[in-house]
């Protein structure tokens, strides 16, 4: 998702203004973690993906302290310290704050299309591909964090909602004024359970099998998206 993020503003922790890249940033040689351009290659002529790496823990330090703190109070610095790396590491990948969020809050839900499958069978499918992306993907989980803790991460996901999801769900709704409606129930339950389940971790959710979600939630979904409304 192409969504800049909020408007950055100087990092409260960092001696230099969020937007700006630091001089140590633009000159300084990369640290123990990101040498893949420059080390030794191994014997099978490919260097180690220490980039890749120091991306993800900055990635993952980054959810942690936009949920914890929000955007305004998260900083670079507490960012790299969280990740282990020196600041200017955090501003050469992204930077600054916003390009940072941005990034940590990019999210594919990569929704089925559902034209193809029968219709009383809907239900079920959608619960089944939200339960593998949740458990392969642990940015959503991460974004379900922020979502719930600061506004920057609550609309981050209504635009994932309104431009991932809900187009899916109309094209099979079978009345089409009801599509937004429909949708937002569904989203109700589709994350309801992905914040019982993955972020509280409310032991009766967690102990539940793929199918057995699947049993419990899908009649509901179902009701939702072809039902007559009440």
């Amino acid at each position: 998702m192409s969504d800049p993020g909020p408007t950055a503003s100087p990092d409260p922790a960092s001696d230099t203004p969020a937007h700006a890249t630091t001089p140590a940033a633009a000159s300084a040689p990369a640290d123990a973690a990101d040498t893949a351009a420059t080390a030794p290659r191994e014997a099978g002529g490919a260097r180690p993906p220490r980039s890749a790496a120091t991306r993800a823990a900055i990635l993952a330090a980054a959810r942690d302290r936009f949920a914890a703190e929000g955007y305004e109070r998260a900083t670079i610095r507490a960012i790299a310290k969280e990740a282990g790396i020196d600041p200017s590491m955090v501003m050469r990948y992204y930077g600054n704050k916003a390009g940072l969020f941005a990034a940590a809050s990019e999210i594919e839900v990569h929704a089925p299309d559902l034209t193809h499958v029968p219709h009383d069978e809907l239900g079920a499918r959608l619960v089944r591909h939200f339960l593998e992306r949740w458990e392969s993907d642990e940015t959503m989980t991460g974004m379900m964090r922020v979502g719930v803790t600061n506004d920057a991460g609550a609309q981050r996901m209504r635009k994932v909602f309104a431009e991932q999801i809900e187009p899916v769900l109309s094209a099979v709704c079978p009345v089409p004024e009801e599509a937004e409606l429909r949708s937002g129930l569904i989203a109700s339950q589709v994350l309801g359970m992905a914040l019982c389940r993955y972020v509280l971790h409310i032991p009766p959710a967690v102990a539940l099998s793929h199918d057995e979600v699947v049993a419990w939630l899908a009649p509901t979904i179902q009701r939702y998206l072809m039902a007559d409304l009440p």
